[in-house]
């Protein structure tokens, strides 16, 4: 009789009358089932949660590792422009007068209108006003001349080497009988840069 006779024969209600390697091989067998079932139920079971977390972390980690592997391939690129940022900033601030540089301001401006042909009615500065980091120093202003005059006048003021922004521009004529003879009423700004000393006072 070969082995799959001897199966076939094989009566499963009585396992007792069977041969000897065949009992031995069904007890192994149902061993193994039972040791199985215990390991995934005390083991495997409860490393699922921690399993399919540890698989979370990963996808979130390598989302987070990416985004940082981005940022270090265009750090260089970044440091170029940071530093071209602060050039810039720094030519900025150089346009921006100190305290003792205001009042040589004021007088160019003077100076861009009387150059310009202006006659000045009004030239009255008023309570500068602090920012974050600047301070606001405006000038009411009332000029009177021609057209070409006020022009060359606003294009004075844009030429100047520091900082100046002309606000609520008004311009009228001086009568109705004169026809190119027009006032000018603006307020004029220009900026300075706090420093430590002008913050902390």
């Amino acid at each position: 009789m070969n082995v799959i006779e001897e199966l076939r024969s094989l009566d499963i209600n009585e396992p007792g009358r069977w041969p000897l390697p065949f009992r031995i091989a069904a007890i192994v067998l149902v061993f193994a089932a039972v040791a199985a079932f215990v390991v995934y139920m005390f083991v495997i079971k409860t490393d699922i949660p921690v399993l399919e977390r540890a698989e979370r972390d990963e996808v979130d980690l390598r989302a987070t590792f990416e985004t940082k592997q981005r940022r270090a391939a265009n750090f260089d690129a970044y440091r170029v422009q940071l530093a071209e940022i602060e050039r810039s900033f720094g030519a900025m601030l150089r346009q921006l007068p100190g305290r003792t540089e205001i009042p040589s301001l004021l007088v160019d401006i003077s100076q861009t209108a009387l150059g310009a042909g202006l006659d000045e009615n009004l030239f009255m500065r008023d309570v500068e006003v602090q920012k974050d980091f600047y301070a606001e120093q405006p000038i009411r202003i009332r000029y009177t001349g021609s057209f070409h005059e006020l022009g060359n006048f606003v294009s004075g003021v844009a030429a100047l080497p520091r900082i100046v922004t002309l606000h609520n521009i008004s311009i009228k004529p001086v009568s109705a009988d004169a026809v190119d003879e027009l006032t000018l009423e603006a307020t004029a700004k220009t900026y300075r840069y706090l420093d430590e000393e002008s913050t902390e006072g």
